[in-house]
């Protein structure tokens, strides 16, 4: 790969391509990871993740996490954060599916207790969490009140009986960032996401049971603080977004930005699908307003999600969510655009920090942690391939050198079209059952897309993700159920 002969080595986890890599560059680029992840990153993520570093008001560095793959205007696991004066938001730098993200909750039931059970479990998981491309939740809104969940997020479901206070405290934004304006969206977004509320969709998007083997437990102390307390506790781990309204709020604002970029605001880019527009403009703020509405949407997506599945464990073993120990450890959010302050040569600045397919990743003592993990630090939720495990890290001091941001999952290795060619739905499922792993999916070719051997290895990545002090391991899943859209 040519580029890595330009990359400049500045630890055994960090890379870096010099501003005079490539004309325009602002900042430089860095990229985290081994010596092997970095030779294994498809070229495109260095062309991405330098294309990132000329965008106006950028601060610092443009970022690709060990996860890195190439994606639309940013590279999968970009980061880059912009100076609210003199910088810009773009829709390529926060992705189509605003706000897909992570939701970790406990179990106080052993691998043992729910063994016998496994099967009937995911059936009825499946059945009550619909997956799949087109797929249309249980709950009925007219515009109205999709309108107020926009605004409101996961904060109008606890309201309406679909789940708990204590919810939304272990919410990224407590499940409802401010500033959301209905206003703001088009009614062609409004139809796509209506029905979608309780739906994971298709895609990398799944819902896993799991369970904590001792051996896996890196963290006793802070396992215990985030409710992982027992040997072989089983949890449930679930992946999920904003579904086909985030992705019209993205495609209706980028067809905006194309117009006015160059000829309203004089911005030229090395890439149409960095398409931007200065933040503090009409145009910026209206994708702002726009793109919270996705954020909150998906909240609400994953707290009627959480709804069902305490439902279907209560009814399979006949006690409530509470006797069971449903709690929540934590959710986080992908693809987010979010005003943070940190601290920039000294000085704490106001910024926009754009993340693709990259968590926040908070250390100890800052604003926004629940209060339960003030001086522990934020969860950080991992997921890997549906055959190979996750993992539950926890956010460190270190991680400021990123604007607190981490890796999100494996990240693919290959296309969805080569995995296709290369596995088969029904042999791989199978195969995963001979392992002990139970899947349902809502598409055989959709199986076959996310097939381990299209992702990096989640233990190099979280490897990598440690020693590059982006966050540190807590513990490690083991897949057991899956239901894949």
């Amino acid at each position: 790969m040519a580029v890595v002969h330009a990359l400049q080595r500045i630890s055994d986890t960090v890379w870096e391509l010099p501003v005079t890599y490539k004309a325009g560059m602002k900042v430089p680029a860095r990229i985290f990871g081994t010596e092997k992840l970095i030779q294994e990153m498809d070229e495109a993520v260095y062309d991405q993740i330098s294309n990132v570093a000329t965008l106006p008001g950028i601060t610092r560095y443009a970022m690709c996490m060990p996860d890195g793959h190439s994606g639309y205007g940013f590279p999968i696991g970009g980061v880059a954060a912009m100076d609210v004066k003199t910088g810009v938001i773009s829709p390529g730098g926060i992705g189509f599916d605003i706000n897909c993200g992570m939701r970790l909750l406990t179990t106080n039931l052993t691998w043992e207790e729910v063994k016998p059970h496994l099967n009937e479990l995911v059936d009825r998981l499946y059945q009550r969490v619909p997956a799949g491309v087109g797929s249309t939740g249980f709950l009925k809104l007219n515009t109205a009140e999709f309108r107020t969940v926009l605004e409101e997020g996961a904060r109008w479901c606890v309201r309406n009986g679909y789940g708990w206070e204590e919810d939304l405290e272990l919410t990224e934004e407590s499940g409802c960032i401010p500033g959301a304006d209905a206003s703001k969206v088009s009614q062609q977004a409004i139809s796509r996401g209506i029905n979608q509320i309780g739906t994971l969709g298709s895609g990398n998007h799944y819902l896993e049971i799991q369970v904590v083997r001792p051996e896996n437990v890196f963290d006793k102390k802070v396992a215990e603080a985030f409710g992982i307390t027992i040997p072989n506790q089983v949890v449930v781990m679930f992946h999920c977004g904003s579904r086909g309204f985030g992705h019209q709020v993205a495609s209706d604002n980028l067809m905006i930005f194309l117009m006015v970029m160059e000829n309203k605001y004089g911005i030229k880019i090395l890439d149409r699908e960095l398409a931007s527009a200065p933040f503090e403009s009409p145009e910026g703020q209206h994708y702002f307003s726009g793109m919270k509405c996705g954020l909150n949407m998906s909240f609400a997506n994953r707290q009627v999600i959480l709804h069902r599945i305490r439902e279907v464990f209560s009814q399979v073993f006949g006690c409530s969510a509470e006797d069971l120990g449903m709690h929540m450890v934590y959710d986080v959010a992908h693809n987010t655009a979010k005003l943070e302050r940190h601290r920039v040569d000294g000085e704490e600045r106001a910024l926009l920090v754009h993340r693709k397919g990259s968590t926040r990743a908070f250390g100890p003592g800052l604003p926004g942690l629940p209060a339960r993990y003030k001086d522990i630090g934020q969860p950080v939720i991992i997921g890997g391939s549906m055959e190979t495990g996750s993992y539950l890290l926890v956010g460190i001091p270190e991680g400021a050198q990123t604007f607190y941001s981490t890796s999100h999952g494996s990240g693919r290795t290959m296309s969805r079209t080569r995995a296709r060619k290369l596995w088969h739905g029904q042999t791989l499922q199978r195969e995963m059952e001979s392992r002990g792993i139970y899947v349902r999916t809502a598409s055989w070719p959709g199986l076959a897309e996310e097939a381990g051997g299209a992702y990096k290895s989640i233990d190099e990545v979280v490897e990598a993700t440690e020693k590059a002090g982006l966050s540190r391991r807590v513990v490690r899943f083991t897949p057991v159920g899956n239901v894949k859209g």
